[in-house]
Formats: structure tokens, C-alpha cells, sequence
């Protein structure tokens, strides 16, 4: 295979002949260095694992770093069980075959087993060791490398020159001790590590590839004439007219231009609720038509898709690194000298104060020191368990920016969030029509929509909408005027109307008194209330109400029994607030709270030592969201937000924030269990491949068992992290 990295960037030849041609020109890096990049496959100069793709792609890519580990663990598997058979024959009842043979036999067929497997099957691991030790950048294979060669060496030079160790050095039987089978071993064990390492470390980016593989592969185009045509994704653009028919995915994202339908949404926004759809609705590549036919306008296509952003932005998370990693780098900068360091000294001790054979005991327990620490678990303790993390999120609608907002968001105090369109469903209906004296509430009701019909304000399309429901009829307006921050005013069928609050009431000389009663005990409900006047007498008061979303009570039970106060911001008036902050069980309300004030509010719980997160959708949320600890977009709302958010919801409501929530403790518990693994794992396994179990119990650690627990130990860690894709999010606390 051709070497594809620059000098500084090295990786080891594969010794493919049937690679293929196709030279690999995607960016590389490290999971344990993110930091270092380059064009093409190849090994990190800092720790010498194996780099992998930035971009995973949906295309099952062969691992040519897993072909070729496989293909040397097997051929290493076949020589060393001989080997091992004969080295440990001595243990087999009977005659042990090394009595019967001459000793130059017994240690030549030794070496001819073992060579090919230290030097080719372990090759790897010398030429990464090596590097390690030029660039300085002292990692696991500088320790096994120095490890299995100080064995090999020794071994090659006690077969070929025997006479000149003296005879301190013998061991039972008059013979210099082999160590041929322990270097063969330890490289075929490492090599195996290496295999159910890569397999494992492969399997981390499914929930990418699982996201990519969603994706529609043709569409169906309607041309110009009317006519339809089946195309290949790539070949639409943006502004053609598809058609999408039941069953089918829906090909990129859009607006639906003519039919109706139900969709499936689950892939992107983890409901499993299906979403109605007609004219005008948004769609989403990727997602499931059900039901219906209908035509939809292509508005982004490829890299601008929904999908295409979210794979974008999980792929960034899981390359980030969490504050926790702090930790793990610092003690793993110091670690790789300090096990050479123990490794020299243990050799001394037994040499010098050890029992006969000294200098087999020395190297013995030198070699299974050096080969026991494993860097290498500490250093994937993070990164792993953030990739799958960021990956599980991702299939449940939650993305996460970076590793810090997973630390960040399960530390969290306080939760801000706003009432519309979060805690409630931002969609007002008409509630209640109270009429004074002889007016009719059809009557009210009626002069009321035909006014708010030329209105922008937000509960205007709830009256109007309410009007038509109740077969109020709307007539046209004359004189229309919208009277900023009071309401508005015109004339209905030659009558003067006005809808507003208390001061447009006031202005215009209407004794309000017993409206504002009425409106204040609607809005002890929870209810908005605006005043109606008809020829300038107090004729009714019109309630709208946002149904607050089924999600938002079970939500709030689900942080207050984690010790986490919610903190609700509304524009709405104190009495609607505090209505709705009772039903829901909400510990503190700001309300009527302009845009730019929301950033202050979060500022304050601050100062006040609470570590906050805040949940907004809009423009006017993101100072907000940037000032928090950790800020929460709802994905229904604007790139503005999103992009100054730490976490990011596809569907905007509180369960979103539960599953963020939950995903962030389960990946942090995960990290530690990591992190006290592999730390408890160096801790206790170093000491007894030193021996200090010796003198107690006369038990030594045999590096071939060293290099089985530290293959094993880096194992272990990503079986532990892969161990986040089974978490529900969905119910019950991690």
C-alpha cells in the first residue's frame, strides 16, 4: 500500500499486496490526540494507535489496519502454540521433551518458531516503539517493544554464546535460561488485543453510519412537462419539485408544495409519534412518508440537509475532548518513563537480592512490568465513551456540541427555560368569551376576529381561528389601526371596536373596571385576557390559552427529584405566569421579561453560585444561551441559537432536555468507571509484575499472563463505553 503520510505522521508498511489502488485522501486523526491530522490512513506519532477517518462515511470502507493485524495474528497463532507446547513441556506428566533433545536443538527449533513471529508479527509494534522513542513521545508499544525485544534479544544470544554467562546465571540444569516462547507470546497476545481493539473502536462510529444509511439514495423528480423521472440523490437541486409516495423516504429537506401525509420523524427527533403534514409544512430528508402521497419543494440539498448537519456535528463532538481527559493526559505524560524507570529497578532488586536463578527472576519481572502497563486503557478511558455517548445521542434527536457540554450539562443546578413553545405548545387557542350588559357572545366574538383579522399579533390568529370554529361570522373592517403596546381599533359594520388591554381601554375613556376583573380571574387560569369595547361601552373579555405540552409536568418531576430547580422566563403577565408555574409545579417564575433581559436573569442565578442551564429557541435567546453554563437550543428554532448552544434538541420540549440530561450522566459515570479501571488496573498490576507479592506468597507474575491482561485491559475499556448504545433515554433515570 502506497505510504500516504507526511514525515511527521508515520505508519507502519501493512504488507498488503492486494490493497487497493484507490489512494484514501480523507483526513485522519487520533481519537486519543485529535489534534493530530492527516490525509490518509497511517498510526499517531504520539501514542501510535491506529488513526481513523474524520468523516465516517455510510460505505463499509475495509480496515486495512484490521485485514492485516488479523492475517499476522493468525499466521503468529500457528507457530507460537508449538513453541509454547515445547517450552512448557516440563509441566506435561511424563518425560518433557526438552530432556530428550539436545539442548542446541531444543533452543534452535525455539528460535526458528519464534523469529518470525517477534520480528514480523511483532513488527508493528518495534517500528512504532521506535518512533515513539525518536519523537519522544513515549507510549505503550515503546514498552512492549522494549519488553518482548529485551526478551528475544537475551534469548538469541543465550542459544548462540551459552558460555559466556557464568554459572550464577544458570538455571536448574545447567542451562542459560530461553525466553523465546514468553516474546512470542506476549506479541501474539498483544497482536489479539490489538484485533478485538480495532473491532471494537469500528464498532464506536455505528451510530454515525447507522444516521448516513438513512439517508434516500434516488428521488423521484417531476420535470417541467409533468412528466417523473427516478434520479440519483446528488441530482437534485435545490427549488425541484419530488414526489413522494407512501413508504417512501423522504429525499432531502423541503416544503410540501400539493397533498398530505403523515410522517415517521423518529430517526431525527427520537419521538415515535408520526407527524401530520399538508401544504406548507417542512419536511426533512430521511424521514418515513407513511401514509399519504404528495409533492414537496427541495429547499436544501446534500451537505445543507438536516441529516447531513447532524452527522457533521456529532462527528466534531466525538473527536472533542472533556476536561475530565486533564487528568488522564497529565498522569500518561509521566507514565511511560516512570514504568521504564520500575522496570529498570525490579530488574536490580531481583538481581541482586533475588533468590537463584537471579538473573531469570530479573528478567522476568523487568520484562512483565514493562508489558503489564497499558497507557494505552487510560488514554481511551475519555474519547470512548464521549464517541459513543455524542453517537447515542444523536439517534434520539439530541446532539451534543462537545465533550464540555456533556460535563458541563450533568453538573447542572438551576434549569432556565422559557414558557411559550417550550413548556407550552406556542400554538394559542381561543378559550373563553365573557360578555357584558346585553351584548352576545357571538356578537363579541365576531366584531372581535373581523378586527383581529388584519392583526399581527400572535393570539390574533387564535381568535380568528376560534371565530370560525364556533361559526362566528368575520365581515370586513374599515379604519383598521394597530395601537402599539395597547392593541387595536376599527370599524365593524359601521360599529367602533376596540381589543386591547386596560390602558387602550383608558386612552379612549372607557370604564374599564369590571372588565380588568374579569380578565384578572382568567388570568389567575393561566389564561391571556384582552378587553373588548363596542361604541364605546365595556362589552366582553376574550381569553386565549396555550395548552401546556403533556411533556412539560413529568419533566419538571424528573429534575426536582434530582435536586435541579427549574426557573421559568415568560413575557407574559405575573397572574398567566404563576398560574402556569402551579399547575406544573415550577419552583420560581421571572415574568414579564424582555428579550434582552433573559441574559441577565441567567447572570444573576450565577452570581449566586448555581450552575446554570438555559432552554431557548429563538434570536433573542442567544445572548442567553451563551451566558449559561450550558446552553440548550430547541431545534425548532434558529441557526443563531443553535450554534451558541452547547446541546442541541430536534424537538422542541422538555423531554429533549431529560434525554440530554440522562445521556450526560450515564456518559460521565461511564468515563469514571473508565478512568478507576484503568488507574486501579496500573495501580495493582504494576506493583505485582514487580514481584512484591513474592515474599509474601512466592507468587510471580509470568509476562506472557502480563501481556494477556494489558491486551485485555484497553479491551475492557471499549466494551465498557459501547456499553452506552443499550441506555434508554427514554424512561427510568441511568
Amino acid at each position: 500500500m502506497a505510504d500516504h503520510n507526511h514525515a511527521h505522521h508515520p505508519h507502519h508498511d501493512h504488507d498488503h499486496q492486494q490493497a487497493p489502488a484507490i489512494e484514501d485522501k480523507r483526513i485522519y486523526t487520533c481519537p486519543m490526540h485529535p489534534e493530530v491530522r492527516q490525509v490518509g490512513p497511517g498510526n499517531c506519532p504520539k501514542c501510535g494507535m491506529t488513526l481513523e477517518p474524520v468523516e465516517v462515511s455510510a460505505e463499509e470502507t475495509e480496515n486495512l489496519e484490521l485485514t492485516d493485524f488479523t492475517y499476522r495474528l493468525k499466521v503468529c497463532t500457528i507457530l507460537t502454540a508449538p513453541l509454547l507446547l515445547l517450552a512448557m513441556s516440563d509441566l506435561i506428566p511424563g518425560q518433557p521433551i526438552q530432556m530428550n533433545l539436545p539442548h542446541w536443538l531444543y533452543a534452535g527449533v525455539q528460535l526458528l518458531l519464534a523469529t518470525p513471529v517477534v520480528l514480523w508479527g511483532g513488527y508493528p509494534f518495534f517500528h512504532r516503539g521506535w518512533l515513539s522513542i525518536k519523537t519522544w513521545n513515549l507510549n505503550m508499544f515503546t514498552l512492549i517493544a522494549i519488553g518482548t525485544g529485551v526478551a528475544y534479544v537475551f534469548s538469541v544470544i543465550a542459544t548462540f554464546f551459552p558460555s559466556i554467562f557464568p554459572e550464577s546465571m544458570l538455571a536448574h540444569g545447567g542451562q542459560v535460561p530461553l525466553y523465546f516462547e514468553a516474546a512470542a507470546v506476549i506479541t501474539t497476545l498483544v497482536l489479539l488485543g490489538q484485533v478485538l481493539e480495532l473491532r471494537a473502536r469500528n464498532q464506536t462510529g455505528n451510530a454515525i453510519k447507522a444516521l448516513l444509511g438513512l439517508a434516500a439514495k434516488t428521488a423521484r423528480r417531476i420535470k417541467s412537462d409533468g412528466t417523473e423521472e427516478d434520479v440519483p440523490i446528488d441530482a437534485i437541486h435545490p427549488g425541484d419539485l419530488l414526489r413522494v409516495r407512501p413508504g417512501e423516504k423522504v429525499p432531502t429537506d423541503g416544503d410540501v408544495t400539493e397533498g398530505r401525509s403523515v410522517i415517521d420523524e423518529s430517526m431525527i427527533s427520537g419521538e415515535p409519534i408520526p407527524v401530520e403534514k399538508e401544504v406548507g409544512d417542512k419536511v426533512t430528508g430521511a424521514t418515513v412518508n407513511a401514509t399519504g402521497s404528495f409533492v414537496m419543494r427541495a429547499t436544501k440539498v446534500g451537505a445543507d440537509t438536516l441529516l447531513s448537519q447532524i452527522v457533521k456535528m456529532v462527528s466534531q463532538a466525538q473527536r472533542s475532548r472533556a476536561p475530565i481527559q486533564k487528568l488522564a493526559d497529565t498522569v500518561s505524560s509521566y507514565f511511560v518513563p516512570a514504568v521504564v524507570l520500575i522496570a529498570f529497578i525490579t530488574g536490580l532488586v531481583w538481581y541482586f537480592i533475588g533468590p537463584d536463578p537471579k538473573l531469570t527472576h530479573a528478567i522476568i519481572n523487568a520484562v512483565a512490568v514493562l508489558i503489564i502497563a497499558c497507557p494505552c486503557a487510560l488514554g481511551l478511558a475519555t474519547p470512548m465513551s464521549i464517541m459513543v455517548g455524542t453517537g447515542k445521542g444523536a439517534t434520539h434527536g439530541v446532539l451534543i456540541k462537545n465533550a464540555e457540554a456533556l460535563e458541563h450539562l450533568e453538573k447542572i443546578t438551576t434549569l432556565v427555560v422559557d414558557k411559550t413553545g417550550t413548556l407550552t405548545l406556542g400554538k394559542p387557542k381561543l378559550s373563553e368569551v365573557k360578555v357584558l350588559g346585553d351584548f352576545k357572545e357571538t356578537e363579541v366574538l365576531s366584531f372581535a376576529a373581523s378586527l383581529e383579522k388584519s392583526s399581527e399579533h400572535p393570539l390574533a390568529e387564535a381568535i380568528v381561528l376560534g371565530a370560525k370554529e364556533r361559526g362566528a361570522p368575520i365581515v370586513n373592517v374599515d379604519d383598521f389601526d394597530s395601537v402599539t403596546g395597547m392593541g387595536v381599533k376599527g370599524k365593524v359594520s359601521e360599529r367602533s371596536v376596540l381589543i386591547g388591554n386596560r390602558r387602550l381601554m383608558e386612552t379612549n375613556g372607557i370604564a374599564s373596571s369590571e372588565l380588568i376583573q374579569i380578565a384578572k380571574d382568567l388570568q389567575a387560569n393561566g389564561q391571556g385576557a384582552m378587553l373588548v369595547a363596542i361604541d364605546g361601552k365595556p362589552a366582553g373579555v376574550i381569553s386565549v390559552k396555550d395548552p401546556i405540552k403533556t411533556s412539560s409536568k413529568p419533566a419538571i418531576k424528573y429534575f426536582h427529584d434530582r435536586g435541579v430547580e427549574v426557573v421559568m422566563l415568560t413575557g407574559d403577565n405575573p397572574n398567566t405566569a404563576n398560574a402556569v408555574a402551579r399547575e406544573l409545579g415550577i419552583d420560581r417564575v421571572e415574568a414579564e421579561v424582555l428579550p434582552h433581559q433573559k441574559g441577565e436573569i441567567v447572570k444573576r442565578l450565577q452570581d449566586q453560585g448555581k450552575r446554570v442551564a438555559m432552554a431557548g429557541d429563538g434570536i433573542n435567546d442567544a445572548p442567553a444561551l451563551a451566558q449559561a453554563d450550558i446552553g440548550i437550543a430547541m431545534g425548532t428554532g434558529t441557526d443563531v441559537a443553535i450554534e451558541s448552544a452547547g446541546v442541541t434538541l430536534l424537538k422542541g420540549d422538555l423531554s429533549g432536555i431529560v434525554r440530554a440530561h440522562k445521556l450526560s450522566q450515564a456518559t460521565m459515570k461511564n468515563i469514571r468507571q473508565n478512568l478507576v479501571f484503568a488507574f486501579g488496573y496500573n495501580t495493582l498490576g504494576v506493583p505485582i509484575a514487580a514481584g512484591v507479592l513474592y515474599p509474601f506468597f512466592g507468587l510471580l507474575l509470568s509476562p506472557m499472563i502480563a501481556s494477556l491482561a494489558m491486551s485485555l485491559s484497553s479491551v475492557s475499556v471499549i466494551g465498557n463505553s459501547l456499553r452506552l448504545r443499550s441506555i434508554d433515554l427514554d424512561k427510568g433515570s441511568q
